[in-house]
């Protein structure tokens, strides 16, 4: 059993559901990401998304576009966000860690290459934004062959078809995207998250997580209510935006929102 479905089954045998913080690795600095990580795994968080920086991040808002664009200024390369989860490994081997990003710079490593040097690094789960399960071929059986959970997006928008075919392709949990647009847009609608996800999960037999409009406690209980991850990224980014040239603020208040989340959900 990979470390992600161990997480997930163990929050389910206790009635509780996952909280999925993500940042972008080397926002704020590469050597601030590992203390993040560890911030937050102290105030709720079940399994961390990290975000590999990518000069064109086409599926996010200006939030994290911006984060990107922070972090490719300090340097971060795909080899250091790998060093940054395998320091974090250092001290915790339990919490999972996916890796959310883009091709381009997994193609510019090597597919093999990738999958040896994550699965070496720690690295659980792997999100390629710009896959679709159509133009996978053989890359979910090499991320399997080295015990990497390949994730993928489902839409509002998404057939049955799709769905189903990222039931086969995909494990550790469907990230259910759940606004038309990019991350950071706006109101979520509770009752047609609820009413979605019960229809995925007729199709596909991962735990379901569902991110975007996520944005404080009270809409992090109602999604929890009906799905089995909660994944936070805007508002998370948006306040190390803000507390950038303030380290230890930042390490206070971002961990903060994630314990407010957390509270809210085990209520």
């Amino acid at each position: 059993m990979s470390r992600i479905s161990g997480c997930f089954a163990r929050l389910a045998a206790a009635n509780r559901k996952a909280l999925i913080p993500y940042i972008t690795a080397g926002d704020g600095g590469l050597d601030l990401t590992v203390p993040l990580m560890h911030a937050l795994v102290g105030t709720g968080a079940d399994i961390i998304e990290l975000g590999v920086p990518f000069s064109d991040p086409m599926a996010d808002g200006p939030v994290i576009q911006l984060a990107c664009e922070r972090a490719l200024a300090h340097g971060t390369r795909l080899a250091d966000v790998l060093e940054m989860v395998k320091a974090f490994r250092a001290q915790d081997e339990v919490t999972p860690v996916v890796l959310m990003g883009y091709l381009n710079p997994v193609e510019m490593m090597g597919y093999k290459a990738f999958a040896e040097q994550a699965a070496t690094a720690g690295v659980d789960g792997v999100l390629l934004v710009d896959m679709p399960p159509e133009e996978a071929d053989d890359v979910p059986a090499l991320m399997q062959a080295h015990g990497l959970d390949l994730v993928f997006l489902l839409a509002p928008t998404s057939k049955v078809e799709r769905i189903e075919a990222i039931g086969k392709a995909g494990s550790g949990y469907v990230y259910y995207v759940s606004l038309k647009g990019v991350t950071g847009s706006a109101q979520l609608n509770t009752a047609e998250v609820a009413e979605r996800v019960g229809f995925i999960r007729q199709h596909v037999s991962q735990p379901v997580g569902v991110g975007f409009g996520i944005r404080d406690a009270a809409s992090a209980k109602a999604v929890a209510a009906v799905a089995d991850g909660v994944i936070v990224g805007s508002v998370l980014v948006n306040k190390m935006a803000e507390l950038q040239q303030d380290r230890a603020a930042l390490l206070q208040e971002v961990p903060a929102i994630l314990r407010s989340m957390r509270e809210a959900m085990d209520a």
